[in-house]
């Protein structure tokens, strides 16, 4: 967990400048991930797609609707999704990061949040429950104080309160 000082700012101590790079260096498995991923969630592949599914739809009587006709589709479609499972899985794990880094940044420079909520992705199963369970307690608490707030209320509506 990150703590800071107590008589220093967040600010005082930014991160290190994002620096993009220019493209020309050595190949990215992360950035042709999210190319790929981006590029098959269009809609001009899904027409694309359904163009290919139609042509091998109406092909199937010339080839007698054949087991290797079948087989076509069938090795196809599992190769493209098994090759996507993990083209998607490395592009939904790089944006999970860069929220992670931007909602930390967000606690890290807001002097009323609590900076050990910082990295808490990082925690175990037990420890995300325990912390969970804890802002429920919270939650309960003000829940349970409107609610008498509101009762109060209504109980002295219709009495002056100046006397």
């Amino acid at each position: 967990m990150v703590q800071t000082s107590l008589n220093t700012h967040p600010r005082e101590n930014p991160p290190p400048p994002v620096q993009e790079s220019n493209g020309t260096s050595h190949f990215s498995f992360s950035r042709f991930a999210a190319d790929i991923a981006n590029w098959a969630g269009s809609s001009k592949v899904f027409v694309l797609a359904c163009a290919g599914v139609l042509v091998w739809g109406l092909t199937g009587p010339h080839f007698h609707y054949s087991d290797t006709w079948q087989l076509v589709i069938n090795t196809t479609t599992t190769i493209i999704t098994f090759l996507m499972v993990f083209l998607i899985q490395n592009t939904q794990n790089r944006d999970t990061r860069a929220i992670n880094l931007k909602l930390d940044e967000i606690i890290r420079s807001n002097k009323h949040a609590h900076n050990e909520l910082i990295d808490i992705e990082k925690l175990s199963d037990k420890d995300l429950k325990e912390l969970a369970q804890h802002y429920e307690r919270i939650r309960a608490e003000c829940d349970q104080r409107e609610a008498a707030k509101a009762v109060l209320e209504k109980a002295t509506e219709g009495t002056d309160v100046r006397q």
